[in-house]
């Protein structure tokens, strides 16, 4: 291995392991013995609960059964098909809300009265309206995630200051290079924030619509865990989304965060 080599190989190490993910590594430790001294102890609401030790044991068979990584790559596909979906549509109409007033009163209203129905809520009809199971969840994770991208997009592209597009027209700026110099940079931090609480959400609709209407991913695996009375398994699958939802959002901070390098401080 060359220098070079070397160089890349250290600095990649010291990224991985710093003090912040030592801390959060410390942190992990501490709850798991806690939780293991709570169970052996029979501690209020502890009690109940498959110690640690118990759940590393399953998750060791799990990790070596095929069916396992099938949920999880089932779970991921979903996702990733409604939340690319809303951020295909949900960004291009926020910011068309934005910058048009008219198309801003024709739309907003609307909007605001489908926003606040819970997206489980559509499982009934989205089942209903959709040909397949597949497309069904898929449709309720686009509704997880749409409205969230819509609203900090939307947001974002609203407080952008005037004056940097007053200054642009000034100097004979056209609409065109106004929305892709000022207004899109400056909302590029909105934009990412909301993917960021999108992913997370659509991880909570995933699980629920696996749940109601899904016969494999991560989601349904947790269920007939419960049905089937093997608790273990089921902080198993609780623990496997955790995961996968860290995994996703961290994806998406570090692409913003290449994205925007005008941000980073350090």
């Amino acid at each position: 291995m060359s220098s070079s080599d070397n160089v890349f190989v250290k600095k990649l190490g010291n990224k991985i392991i710093n003090r912040t993910s030592l801390r959060g590594g410390a942190s992990i430790c501490i709850c798991l013995v806690a939780w293991e001294i709570g169970r052996a102890l029979k501690l209020p609401l502890l009690a109940a609960m498959p110690a640690p030790s118990e759940i590393f044991g399953v998750l060791l068979g799990l990790l070596a059964n095929p069916g396992f990584w099938k949920n999880w790559v089932a779970s991921y596909q979903r996702v990733l098909t409604g939340f690319l979906a809303a951020q295909v549509i949900g960004i291009p109409l926020a910011l068309a809300m934005a910058v048009s007033r008219v198309f801003y009163g024709l739309t907003f209203s609307t909007f605001e009265m489908v926003r606040p129905i819970p997206p489980l809520a559509w499982v009934p009809i989205s089942i209903i309206f959709w040909p397949t199971t597949e497309t069904s969840i898929a449709f309720v994770i686009f509704l997880g995630a749409f409205f969230t991208v819509v609203i900090n997009v939307l947001g974002g592209a609203r407080n952008v200051d005037v004056r940097y597009a007053r200054t642009a027209i000034s100097l004979g700026s056209r609409p065109h290079d106004i929305f892709f110099k000022i207004v899109l940079p400056a909302t590029l931090p909105s934009i990412f924030t909301g993917m960021a609480v999108g992913m997370g959400i659509t991880w909570e609709v995933v699980v629920a619509a696996e749940m109601i209407a899904g016969k494999s991913g991560l989601g349904y695996l947790t269920w007939s865990s419960y049905v089937g009375g093997n608790y273990p398994q089921i902080v198993v699958g609780m623990m496997s989304i955790g995961i996968a939802g860290y995994l996703s959002s961290y994806a998406i901070r570090t692409i913003g965060r290449l994205s925007m390098p005008w941000l980073r401080i350090f």
